[in-house]
């Protein structure tokens, strides 16, 4: 019960990461409140938040919209009193392509969901944050620790948010918050599962083949899931992780040495 009846705030609800979070998250715990643009999205997640006990208070939120980001942030302050853990994983996958030919306006719409309506959602959450001596946990990516074809527009949106967060931990430290991020690389959930699958069709080969050669080149020989990821969430959340600020932990199972 490493985060018991704490408040967690957690964006980018899906039945991928977002949702092992949330489950993680409240196993320790924890009660949530959770955002997403679906709604029968969040209704999934907090009915599983509701099985282990915990309170799940669900916003439906467009983070690019000040006053969803607004709501969000008042809903919680109104059914919980507090905030003690804004958990960023909101995510827009960015166009894959040569930074050479991409589109601006691509790397705009980019910039505007991955990074700067994170800031400002986290931006709404800071006063609560202070108070309740806090957190603030980042999802990046391990896109940070490579340069390849395509990634470009993926890497700027999450090296910036990285920035963000380290230097938010600065400003924030002496108040009694702590900022951390962690970088995930490939996470082995559905949609990576119909990616390799989509892969090996191009290919001639089946998604386990696929698995296999990527596999091979991380240390552990195989893919993070999605709970060993919600674990960390929960560990940098918890006061195990009480002298840890402006860090950049990254899950990847070997695949990178940072």
């Amino acid at each position: 019960m490493l985060l018991k009846d704490k408040v967690v705030v957690l964006s980018g609800v899906g039945p991928g990461l977002g949702q092992a979070i949330a489950v993680q998250a409240a196993a320790a715990g924890a009660d949530l409140v959770l955002a997403a643009r679906t709604e029968s999205k969040l209704e999934e997640v907090a009915k599983l938040v509701s099985n282990l006990g915990r309170r799940a208070v669900c916003v439906r939120t467009d983070i690019t919209v000040e006053e969803d980001r607004a709501r969000l942030v008042e809903t919680a302050l109104a059914e919980f009193g507090r905030v003690d853990t804004l958990v960023n994983n909101v995510f827009a996958m960015p166009t894959m392509k040569d930074m050479s030919a991409v589109d601006v306006d691509f790397v705009r719409a980019s910039f505007e969901t991955n990074v700067l309506a994170t800031l400002r959602l986290t931006q709404h959450c800071t006063p609560a944050l202070v108070e309740a001596q806090g957190s603030i946990i980042f999802i990046g990516s391990a896109v940070i620790r490579h340069s390849r074809r395509t990634f470009g527009t993926y890497k700027m949106a999450k090296a910036s948010l990285l920035a963000y967060a380290q230097s938010l931990s600065s400003e924030l430290g002496p108040k009694g918050v702590r900022v951390n991020t962690i970088a995930p690389s490939y996470i082995w959930a559905d949609l990576l599962k119909a990616y390799f699958s989509y892969l090996g069709s191009k290919r001639g080969v089946t998604a386990d083949d696929v698995y296999q050669e990527i596999s091979a080149q991380i240390d552990l020989r195989r893919l993070i899931e999605p709970d060993e990821i919600a674990d960390v969430v929960v560990f940098l959340a918890s006061h195990l992780a009480r002298a840890i600020t402006g860090q950049c932990l990254d899950v990847n199972g070997g695949e990178f040495h940072a």
